[in-house]
């Protein structure tokens, strides 16, 4: 606690020519500065990242949460941990449904509460290494409340002020409310209330078709929702290669699923009904029971009083170099409040970038060209690396490889045959060293299937790696190494086959 001191000051006044005396007390609070190696603030998957292992290394580290509850950050609470579990909650009633192929029928209702518990008993399972006293047993110190700057190297929390050689900002980002009129009448969720509900909505309407509103659609279309989804631009998925985002967005819409493209919401007549209009300016009524709000992401920069640490801010985004340094080379960015790519293991790469400049006098720069992410709607979305446009504008040179599923065996037998992958593969002749520059696959499990792709474009391994594997058969990565193949027969010229013909003769 902090220790309290009291001062007295004598005073002397004039009143009607009389002289007097009066005492003044006050008492001033000393707060002691407790020290440190390194401040996180912010417990999410990019400040546990970076906070672990400069404890293991010995460092002193104190890690600041806003709440007790918030530790495991937005992945644990409201992101990755409950959404991809409540899809395969409604990929298990799916599947189930689906047998009735084989004779075999199902009662169509589902307990939503036990889905809820079902995500709430995995949360727990994480949250098990994930919480106050585990850290602290790690080695961490854990302080609970808001922080702010009261200096450059310095912050206070509950009116203790801390101070540290390095500090990292990894306060992440929340959800972007609609504000459109009527809106306080309906039942509105977003990722942060939607793994809480206790009731199925009969009609969901979702506003945005970015990956956390596209995975939810599916979701819970297969629940057992009416899913409308609006999205204002003429596409779901926007940073994902259209020719597969269309393949995706066929098979919504053949589940049942309504997609109203060029769209947003004009207002809300009651808590059942949704004014929309088109980009036209047409209006159209849509009933609803509940709206799910995904249209982007806001930084959580408010109340860190920023200013004091000498940290500029421009349209509501810290300025931040490619070290991920703030304008205060002292306090670094990590996660999502740096601006960047919105990802969980987004975050952990730029923990591992701070974590090397921190401890290295090699340093380094964040680089997102071998970036990976999936959607995972049923089938998956995968991308990876350098895509079309960014080759183009970065004037390098390679081979585009489209490889439909159409004949492989086991999309065959598992009923995908729908899926594509598509390849940007440097250039070059037969026995030269061609190297995985990007790519992007719509198939079940697309974000396993492309791993040894993503290693190859991060290692720079030869596409004669894969074309040389021995695959046992019939496993799916086999698409891989046909799409190789393709490009390798692509490269056999007339004047290739002579000299191939000629060695033939010569040494067979």
């Amino acid at each position: 606690m902090p220790a309290e001191k009291y001062y007295a000051g004598f005073f002397y006044t004039n009143k009607s020519g009389m002289a007097k005396l009066t005492v003044y007390t006050f008492k001033q609070i000393n707060y002691d500065m407790k020290k440190y190696d390194l401040i996180i603030i912010g417990a999410g998957s990019g400040g546990l990242s970076v906070g672990g292992f400069m404890v293991k290394l010995g460092f002193k580290v104190l890690m600041i949460s806003k709440t007790a509850h918030e530790i495991g950050g937005d992945c644990l609470n409201d992101g990755c941990v409950p959404s991809k579990a409540l899809i395969h909650a409604a990929a298990v009633v799916h599947n189930a449904r689906e047998v009735s192929k084989f004779g075999l029928e199902l009662s169509p209702e589902v307990d939503i509460k036990k889905v809820m518990q079902y995500i709430f008993e995995g949360q727990e399972v994480i949250r098990a290494h994930e919480n106050k006293d585990y850290f602290e047993k790690e080695g961490f110190d854990i302080a609970i409340g808001e922080a702010k700057f009261t200096a450059v190297n310095q912050v206070s929390v509950a009116n203790t002020n801390y101070k540290a050689k390095k500090i990292v900002l990894a306060t992440g980002s929340r959800p972007k409310k609609l504000t459109a009129p009527g809106i306080e009448k309906v039942t509105y969720y977003d990722n942060r209330s939607i793994f809480k509900i206790n009731e199925l909505p009969k009609k969901l309407l979702i506003l945005g078709a970015g990956p956390i509103g596209i995975e939810m659609a599916q979701a819970f279309q297969r629940l057992g929702s009416e899913v409308t989804v609006v999205q204002h631009s003429h596409a779901i998925l926007s940073h994902d290669d259209k020719e597969l985002t269309l393949i995706l967005q066929k098979r919504l819409e053949e589940a049942g699923i309504k997609i109203l493209f060029d769209t947003t919401v004009s207002h809300f007549d009651s808590a059942n009904t949704a004014i929309l209009k088109t980009k036209e300016g047409i209006e159209m009524t849509v009933a609803l029971d509940a709206i799910f709000v995904s249209i982007g992401r806001q930084l959580n920069i408010e109340g860190l009083d920023l200013e004091k640490a000498n940290i500029k801010v421009e349209k509501e985004h810290i300025v931040v170099n490619h070290y991920l340094q703030t304008t205060n080379k002292n306090v670094l960015l990590c996660g999502d409040i740096a601006g960047n790519l919105q990802f969980s293991h987004a975050a952990e790469q730029h923990g591992r970038l701070i974590l090397n400049n921190l401890i290295s006098p090699l340093k380094k720069k964040l680089n997102n060209k071998h970036m990976s992410w999936v959607t995972f709607t049923d089938p998956e979305l995968a991308t990876f690396g350098l895509n079309e446009k960014q080759l183009k504008e970065q004037n390098i040179t390679f081979e585009k490889v489209v490889q439909d599923f159409a004949n492989d065996d086991r999309a065959i037998v598992d009923d995908y045959r729908y899926g594509k992958l598509i390849l940007y593969i440097s250039k070059g002749f037969w026995f030269q060293k061609q190297r995985i520059l990007g790519g992007c696959m719509i198939a079940p499990k697309a974000g396993e299937l492309i791993q040894e792709l993503i290693l190859a474009n991060v290692s720079g391994m030869s596409i004669n790696t894969i074309a040389g594997k021995v695959y046992p058969y019939p496993v799916a990565t086999r698409i891989n190494q046909k799409a190789v193949g393709q490009l390798k027969m692509k490269l056999i010229t007339d004047n290739t086959k002579k000299l191939i013909q000629l060695a033939f003769k010569m040494f067979s």
